[in-house]
């Protein structure tokens, strides 16, 4: 399978491939870098969600122009990570909120719906 791409199909998914690596690496040196466990949540969680979309779209780009036809699948992997990232990194953080709280850290109060009606 030597079919060789036009330039225009080449161009478009090298670029995106770049962006890719470069948000993966970025989510890397934003774990690094962050002091709290809460601030280095959201480095990896935001930027290699958009390196796993920029990745997925070079993938659909070059997979469909090499059999001239469109090849979509690869949308199941951002489309998983956008729903299973959020939930994942809420609760982690619940459960790391949680945990600080019976060390006997400060951390903001519990919020909860038995509070808030006896509150009013």
């Amino acid at each position: 399978m030597s079919a060789e791409l036009s330039l225009w199909v080449e161009v478009p998914v090298a670029i995106l491939l770049v962006f890719g690596s470069l948000f993966a690496l970025i989510g890397a040196v934003g774990l690094l870098r962050m002091k709290d466990y809460f601030q280095r949540m959201h480095p990896p969680a935001l930027a290699s969600t958009l390196g796993a979309w920029s990745v997925a779209l070079a993938s659909i780009i070059y997979f469909s122009a090499l059999k001239s036809a469109p090849v979509l699948h690869a949308w199941l992997i951002p489309i998983l990570l956008a729903l299973t990232v959020p939930v994942t990194t809420l609760l982690l953080a619940r459960a790391a909120l949680f945990r600080k709280r019976m060390a006997g850290d400060d951390v903001p109060a519990e919020v909860s719906s038995r509070s808030m009606e006896s509150g009013s």
